[in-house]
């Protein structure tokens, strides 16, 4: 299929690597022009300008926020006006569900489908095509989609026939992950005080209960001192005020969040927002008076 990724870093550029693999005609648009640039060495057809956009038969946006998803949709720059109708709009951010469907509402207006599909995974899952994408949209968005998102993805959850049911899927997840990073950094420092060193942490935790994929996935990270950036510090602020906004709207008491998203705020105060979120350790650590291995800052 003809497909425009738009947003290629980590994961958008993954995602459009594995698009190309599965044989889809791909164009980029990023900020950075290197990233189109890279795509296209990778097997990319270059940059999604006006006129191709015009051609494409799904737009996949692949950015931070509802900010910048609405910036590509509708901004002074926006793509919506180039776009032909009946053009599938595959958008990634993590956002509030209000918003998924705001954004709906107005690609509908414009004679395009909307596919609420945020997505989870990491980098590394991104390039290999084995994302989860949360999902909801009209069913013909679906079908007309289906090649791109199973070129993308190990597993398509479609969660209801209009968007907001991914994003607040998402949200849950959020809530988990964050928290699970927290109580990782939480565990292992405590651990150092009792003489548990982050190595034997990792071999008897990953056997036993405490056990799980933030563990074995993040726990490396900080046994290694390595914090070249997977997933940064500063989307857990904005993810997990996400999640708070909407328990918040729920009349929902969320204290496990709000403490988890108080040690991201801390850390990213530190001046670790670019750093691997397992970097939060740091801050369990300076209040401990810990020092933790070193390696890759």
């Amino acid at each position: 299929m003809k497909t425009a990724v738009i947003g290629l870093g980590s994961m958008g550029f993954g995602m459009a690597s594995s698009l190309v693999r599965d044989g889809h005609d791909v164009w980029g648009q990023d900020i950075n022009a290197q990233r189109v640039a890279d795509l296209h060495v990778a097997g990319g057809k270059g940059a999604a300008t006006p006129a191709i956009l015009a051609s494409v038969d799904v737009v996949v946006i692949v950015v931070l926020n509802d900010k910048q998803t609405r910036d590509v949709l509708f901004g002074d720059a926006g793509i919506v006006p180039h776009l032909q109708k009946g053009t599938v709009v595959v958008s990634c951010a993590t956002v509030a569900p209000d918003f998924a469907r705001e954004m709906e509402g107005l690609c509908q207006a414009a004679g395009l489908y909307y596919i609420d599909a945020p997505i989870s995974g990491g980098s590394l899952r991104a390039a290999s095509g084995e994302l989860t994408i949360m999902a909801a949209g009209d069913p013909a968005a679906f079908d007309a989609a289906e090649p791109v998102l199973a070129s993308m993805s190990q597993n398509v959850f479609r969660l209801g026939d209009c968007a907001g049911a991914g994003s607040a899927m998402k949200a849950v997840n959020q809530m988990l992950v964050g928290i699970h990073i927290a109580a990782l950094a939480e565990a292992m420092t405590f651990g150092m005080t009792q003489g548990v060193a982050p190595e034997q942490f990792m071999q008897v935790i990953t056997k036993s209960a405490g056990n799980s994929w933030i563990v074995e996935n993040r726990g490396p990270h900080i046994v290694d001192g390595d914090y070249t950036p997977r997933s940064i510090v500063n989307i857990w602020p904005k993810d997990l005020g996400i999640v708070l906004d909407i328990a918040k709207g729920a009349q929902f008491s969320a204290p496990l969040t709000a403490t988890a998203m108080q040690q991201f705020v801390a850390a990213a105060g530190q001046g670790m927002g670019l750093d691997d979120d397992a970097a939060v350790a740091k801050v369990y650590a300076h209040n401990a008076g810990l020092t933790l291995p070193e390696g890759k800052a």
